[in-house]
């Protein structure tokens, strides 16, 4: 099968698995970090095949809507390529990708794999977590999890490991704190590192007015 068809099918695959999807992991997030990942990959010697199927299959099936279970998303993924004619090499590359493209795998400490499409994905998939779009699908997904939007009592914890980044249930404004701030500085690329700086300035903008208003000075 030609690889454009491969394609083809694989977007007309995921609309249909994530229909009814949580708003900050639905179709429109995957269109958008795969245009994210065709404009870096650009700038980087990359495989665009594996950087297209990567970015369409990389939340196929969030751990986070599956009990925490990080086997789903690969598997899912693996039984659709594999009806797809994919050679093994691209389904490994692909399971991969899915299995260590997400901020919590980098509180392990370890890093199991790497590949220049990963890191093309991950920074295109880090960019929709931040500007105007990263802070509506954060308090899209708070209010998804019922959580206070903030609570003055509750700091922070910039230490967290894997599984405790897993299960905490934080207001949704320690979540910058926790990760979202933190992600101009773990872009991979250039493009991804530029575009970032942006999209950071302006999420401190809106801190600064989120403060305020909540203490009444603005």
């Amino acid at each position: 099968m030609e690889r454009q068809q491969i394609i083809k099918n694989t977007i007309e695959f995921v609309k249909e698995t994530l229909k009814g999807a949580e708003g900050g992991h639905d179709w429109f997030h995957i269109q958008r970090v795969l245009r994210n990942a065709k404009l870096i990959a650009k700038g980087e010697n990359v495989d665009l095949f594996i950087v297209s199927l990567g970015a369409l299959l990389h939340d196929i099936a969030d751990a986070k809507f599956y009990d925490g279970d990080e086997t789903v998303g690969p598997k899912i993924a693996r039984e659709f390529l594999e009806s797809q004619q994919v050679n093994e090499p691209v389904i490994l590359h692909i399971e991969n990708i899915i299995n260590y493209i997400s901020y919590k795998s980098s509180l392990s400490g370890e890093k199991l794999f790497s590949s220049p499409e990963l890191e093309v994905i991950q920074d295109a998939d880090r960019l929709d977590a931040i500007g105007a779009i990263g802070i509506a699908r954060c308090f899209n997904y708070g209010g998804f999890k019922n959580r206070a939007l903030y609570d003055p009592e509750i700091t922070p914890n910039l230490e967290m490991t894997k599984e405790e980044y897993k299960k905490s249930s934080a207001p949704t404004i320690n979540h910058f704190y926790e990760k979202l701030l933190l992600l101009k500085d773990k872009m991979n690329t250039k493009t991804g590192q530029r575009i970032a700086a942006d999209r950071h300035d302006y999420m401190v903008v809106f801190l600064d007015q989120f403060y305020g208003e909540w203490n009444g000075k603005k």
